[in-house]
């Protein structure tokens, strides 16, 4: 090891893991990493970023001695590194103690907490079974300290009613402090995180991260970091390594590396960052196509005098059992004006935007559509309300039917409208394909051949055959690339201009604000505690929560 791998004051001893030119191979001899050379220290986290695709998941992976079906070893070396001196080859291990080394000395926190738990076992006894698994301790009583020990190292109650709670009765944050509980059970050397606050709201993100960083520190532990948010890469990381396309393009500490970043793809990854204050153009249009309308479907943008909102929710109330979600909603939207709705986990929003679209059907209060009330469920209104207001959900990987080609999967809502011949269906799938930048040829592909990106803008050209007046989009960009993201932003903006589009935009990612909507919908426990225009309410909060809501944003 070169005296060039190490960070600051770092020496030797400090090395937790070294990966040294590693390459991944697909089982036909395709190379997928090329080269990658990481060191960790300990008590550091390293950001390791790019897009999808970019080979950091595999590279992480790699470190657990793991590859996803398809890809395999093809050359290079990974050390881990022990605080006795003792170091270790983990790719010429044999499986069976490379398997007893995950755990307790390679540790994973994937993405999704709620999969990572077994909802079938209680979360005491989940990280518990971590403890028996790796032979912690000589003694049942000296197990069970260290699960409440771990809990309380997380910020959460070591109690034995605590512990016998099982999965689903915890938010997303007490899931994934959960799994970090697991991870950290054992005190390993090297701990992998693979985007594991993506799908979490800002206040909740920005506990988990302080769990994570003081956990780190505190044990003295080397962690990788895997993340599309460069936002909170510099929040997090001492370092930050690049990668694209299978190789590390730029890596150093992180307030040099975002501050001065070398290479290309560094600085457009950084570009395509939203800001809060709304001063990055993520909404130029000079590369998006001209949108016309759908043939044979009227636009619905006349002004007229004394007209109704396109869009009026009124006194919405919805209840869960004896827990009341909805508590009185009240907002209006009209023609081409996008509202985003703000709040936490739990605070309402998804199901507020599902009522609007008619998924939930036992809400009270009233919806409407210029005017005129919608029935409760989408079964009971009329096939155009059903066109008028579309709804996009949040997972492009399983929002479209993976045995269907995109084309088949943008026919369905042509077919069921029943207001074009056959002959003519195709080209108004293809004209909506255009629409979102997707070629003509993804019309006979299917959607495992297709990025989260390009899944995400299949779903928003089915969304929009049949020419709504609303889209409903429920956290449609939080899975994806910050590049991804800021076309998907353009996009939508470019929609709203060409077709008067209106947007109700579900969202816990505050700095999208200024990018894309005109309006603000800060819902708090079922509850509207801040409504307004955008900069009078980033600006101006009136309520606490809202303030604390952005005291917690990640920025660069």
């Amino acid at each position: 090891m070169t005296s060039s791998t190490m960070s600051g004051t770092a020496t030797a001893t400090d090395t937790a893991l070294w990966m040294e030119d590693l390459r991944v191979v697909t089982h036909d001899g395709t190379e997928i990493l090329h080269g990658v050379s990481l060191t960790l220290f300990r008590g550091e986290i390293l950001g390791l970023v790019g897009e999808s695709g970019s080979g950091k998941t595999t590279a992480g992976l790699a470190c657990l001695g793991h590859y996803r079906a398809g890809l395999a070893y093809g050359s290079g070396s990974i050390t881990l590194c022990s605080r006795e001196g003792e170091d270790v080859q983990l790719l010429e291990l044999p499986e069976e103690r490379m398997r007893r080394l995950r755990g307790s000395r390679v540790a994973y926190i994937p993405q999704d907490p709620a999969l990572s738990l077994n909802p079938a076992i209680r979360v005491g006894e989940q990280i518990r079974e971590v403890l028996d698994i790796h032979g912690y301790g000589s003694s049942d009583k000296e197990r069970s300290a260290r699960v409440a020990q771990v809990l309380e190292e997380v910020g959460l109650p070591s109690t034995p009613a605590y512990q016998r709670r099982w999965p689903h009765q915890l938010s997303g944050g007490q899931q994934q402090r959960i799994g970090i509980a697991m991870a950290f059970a054992m005190t390993p050397d090297v701990l992998i995180l693979d985007e594991p606050t993506t799908g979490l709201d800002v206040s909740t993100q920005s506990h988990v991260l302080d769990t994570i960083r003081m956990m780190t520190q505190q044990h003295d532990v080397a962690s990788l970091y895997i993340t599309h948010d460069l936002a909170v890469v510099a929040e997090l990381a001492d370092r930050v390594a690049v990668m694209l396309r299978g190789e590390l393009v730029e890596e150093g500490p992180v307030g040099q590396l975002l501050a001065a970043p070398e290479h290309p793809y560094t600085r457009r990854l950084l570009e395509a960052v939203p800001d809060l204050a709304g001063k990055k153009v993520l909404t130029a249009t000079n590369e998006l196509p001209t949108v016309s309308r759908t043939p044979g479907l009227p636009a619905e943008t006349a002004e007229e005098p004394n007209r109704s909102p396109l869009l009026t929710v009124r006194d919405l109330r919805k209840s869960y059992g004896s827990t009341e979600v909805l508590k009185g909603v009240e907002f209006t939207l009209e023609p081409g004006q996008s509202a985003m709705v703000l709040g936490e986990s739990g605070s309402g929003k998804t199901t507020l935007s599902r009522c609007v679209a008619g998924l939930v059907d036992d809400y009270q209060g009233v919806v409407a559509l210029r005017g005129k009330e919608l029935a409760n469920s989408t079964r009971q209104r009329t096939g155009d309300q059903r066109q008028d207001v579309q709804y996009i959900f949040q997972s492009p990987f399983s929002s479209l039917n993976p045995r269907r080609t995109i084309g088949q999967s943008l026919t369905v809502p042509l077919e069921m409208s029943q207001k074009l011949p056959p002959r003519e269906r195709r080209g108004v799938v293809e004209e909506a394909l255009d629409s979102v930048r997707l070629s003509r040829s993804f019309y006979d592909r299917r959607p495992g051949d297709l990025s989260g990106g390009e899944r995400q803008r299949a779903a928003i050209a089915r969304a929009l055959v049949n020419a709504p007046s609303i889209l409903v989009c429920d956290e449609i960009t939080s899975a994806l690339d910050v590049s991804v993201q800021a076309s998907i932003i353009a996009l939508l903006n470019h929609l709203r201009a060409e077709r008067g589009l209106a947007l109700l935009f579900v969202t816990h990612n505050i700095t999208l604000a200024r990018h894309i909507a005109d309006q603000i919908v800060v819902l708090n426990q079922g509850v509207i505690v801040d409504a307004g225009p955008v900069d009078e309410v980033l600006e101006h909060p009136t309520h606490d929560y809202t303030r604390q809501l952005l005291s917690n944003v990640p920025t660069l």
